[in-house]
């Protein structure tokens, strides 16, 4: 029986150190993780590791906004032939949100924290591991696509300052110009007129201005997994500042391109409400919604009364459904522009506001025969009131 147990005690060892895992990288992320995420099998060795896909992209957890990353990276490791090179960090962390985030660079991160580079990447071309970049190389395949596509042409001198005297001083100038900066800002398109096929109604206006500053959208809500040069690349800068007249431009992209980016938030909606038959103006909430907005609502954020930018919900008309304030005695009469007198201060709101609808102007007769709204009025005017009767959505 004792020989058995040794036997077997001597082929296990001889088959971990023939067969078994190498011994683990300080690096590799364990914390939390089990053999089974990576492996399919009991005993996984060198030549049949038993790998799953790389599970990844579906484990990383680790995405902090742009806020939370550091606003300037002194890259110095490899400071031999030039100066350590000043990387705006968070400017880029902004612009990846319009890509892949944090794991486009930190590819390498799963239950966190966020490795730098230098973490996995040797510092050393020459090195036992070679299917690994060195860290000159990574850096350099992170960085050289998109500055070659965004500006055409690769100069060392954009990225690395030549070593000399002054190298300090010019480092901690490019510091101190990159802290506080933000994504640069680019030429927006005010207005865009797509000429498609669909036969109901060809023309689809576009107005960029419009979703950001009214609508309230970001960038990534429309603009993801794209790169750089769709926006920043110098040789398309004439057809962006082009746009900027509200000239019409024409764009050729597949429909389904063309549809993505607008389904998130018009996925409910008729095909008719973007498609019609010529170039439509600009959004009129009167016209769109039968609802004209007053001078307390036409300053105010869409999402302030509808929610979530990705899908406004259509409101109840009564002014009740959002404000819970109109009660007797606690109301600031004033703050809608009519100060009441001493005869109507003391009123229930119904009495001049049938069933409380304050949408419509205030009814006088139940009370006046001779008396209307708004030449007879129960107060003192401090401040514009909206002439125009407001229409119902009922």
């Amino acid at each position: 029986m004792i020989r058995r147990i040794i036997f077997i005690s001597l082929f296990v060892l001889i088959n971990a150190t023939l067969f078994g895992q190498a011994k683990v990288s300080k690096n590799h992320p364990l914390t939390g993780l089990t053999c089974k995420t990576c492996h399919s099998c009991n005993v996984p060795t060198s030549k049949d590791p038993c790998l799953n896909a790389c599970p990844r992209a579906e484990m990383t957890t680790v995405n902090q906004t742009p806020a939370q990353s550091p606003e300037v990276e002194v890259m110095k490791e490899l400071s031999n032939r030039y100066a350590p090179v000043v990387f705006p960090h968070r400017t880029h962390a902004q612009m990846s949100e319009m890509s892949g985030g944090c794991q486009t660079c930190h590819h390498f991160n799963t239950i966190g924290p966020i490795q730098p580079c230098i973490n996995c990447h040797e510092t050393k071309r020459q090195r036992d591991d070679i299917s690994k970049p060195d860290l000159e190389a990574a850096y350099h395949q992170q960085c050289i696509n998109c500055h070659r596509e965004w500006s055409h042409r690769i100069d060392c001198t954009s990225c690395h300052a030549e070593k000399g005297s002054n190298e300090s001083a010019a480092i901690s100038s490019s510091i101190k110009k990159m802290t506080g900066k933000i994504h640069p800002e680019i030429a927006e398109p005010k207005k865009l007129i797509f000429e498609t096929k669909y036969k109901s109604g060809k023309y689809v206006t576009f107005y960029h201005d419009e979703h950001v500053k009214v609508f309230g959208a970001n960038c990534v809500d429309c603009h993801k997994q794209q790169n750089c040069s769709q926006c920043h690349d110098k040789g398309k800068a004439t057809m962006i500042v082009t746009s900027l007249s509200g000239a019409p431009i024409k764009m050729h992209k597949p429909e389904q391109q063309h549809h993505k980016p607008c389904f998130s938030c018009h996925q409910d909606d008729k095909c008719s409400t973007c498609h019609l038959e010529k170039p439509s103006g600009p959004f009129n909430h009167e016209a769109s919604t039968g609802w004209a907005l007053n001078k307390f609502h036409e300053n105010l954020s869409c999402s302030k009364c509808h929610g979530s930018v990705k899908k406004f919900e259509k409101l109840d008309p009564a002014c009740t459904s959002c404000h819970n304030n109109f009660i007797q005695g606690k109301f600031d009469h004033s703050a809608a522009g009519l100060k009441l007198d001493e005869n109507h201060s003391s009123l229930e709101c119904e009495n001049c506001h049938e069933n409380k609808d304050f949408s419509k102007p205030p009814v006088c007769s139940s009370c006046h025969d001779d008396k209307n709204f708004p030449k007879d009025r129960p107060g003192k005017t401090v401040g514009k009131i909206p002439s125009k009767k407001i229409k119902s959505l009922k």
